[in-house]
């Protein structure tokens, strides 16, 4: 049990400690890079550290056919096409993970980045993990204009607590794909409800 309440971000190297992901991403971004014709950049994605007086959790978006065991799992969809999310292969689940651990947290870079000290916003986050969208990963079915994934569904949990999500630096010469899809879901629901889902910003 611990008294602090926090709610840390991590920024990780997209495929750390995945060989064909980091591939993947790799060729995705020289591609990306071509079409808007600018410098290629590092390509992250994140997670979230939150404490409360309970405990310590891991809020994150992963493969479902990861580790074993208790991961806290609260949601999931599918990667790809919706079709495809019958099989495990092809799906994702979202996490909030009590004394969870996230395998790549040693390569995260410029992290954890502090974003508050407020303990309703820490236990704000935590409620609202399960209540997040579940769209098909890599694809834009929200029409924000960009693909759902891993760093959508952090960004929209920010937002939603009413935490300035884009006040927070990426890190150097780097991107995170999916960001922005998160933060205009979020401004969707809080324009629904009349303002975010949670404490003032801390």
């Amino acid at each position: 049990m611990t008294d602090a309440s926090a709610v840390d971000l991590l920024w990780l190297p997209l495929g750390a400690g995945g060989h064909s992901v980091r591939v993947n991403g790799l060729v995705f971004e020289a591609v990306a890079a071509a079409v808007a014709r600018r410098e290629r950049r590092d390509l992250y994605h994140s997670a979230l550290e939150v404490t409360v007086p309970a405990g310590r959790y891991v809020v994150e978006q992963a493969p479902a056919w990861g580790e074993g065991g208790e991961r806290g799992v609260v949601a999931g969809g599918a990667v790809g096409l919706r079709p495809l999310g019958r099989l495990r292969l092809f799906r994702y689940e979202v996490r909030r993970w009590r004394g969870g651990t996230i395998p790549d947290v040693r390569e995260a870079v410029e992290s954890p980045r502090r974003l508050s000290r407020d303990a309703a916003v820490a236990r704000r986050v935590l409620e609202l993990v399960p209540q997040a969208p579940t769209p098909v990963w890599g694809r834009d079915e929200l029409h924000a204009g960009e693909m759902w994934n891993s760093n959508s569904l952090i960004s929209w949990l920010l937002a939603r607590c009413g935490i300035d999500v884009e006040a927070i630096p990426l890190p150097t010469r780097g991107r995170a794909p999916g960001w922005s899809a998160g933060i205009v879901v979020a401004r969707r629901a809080d324009a629904r409800t009349g303002g975010a889902a949670g404490a003032p910003r801390p």
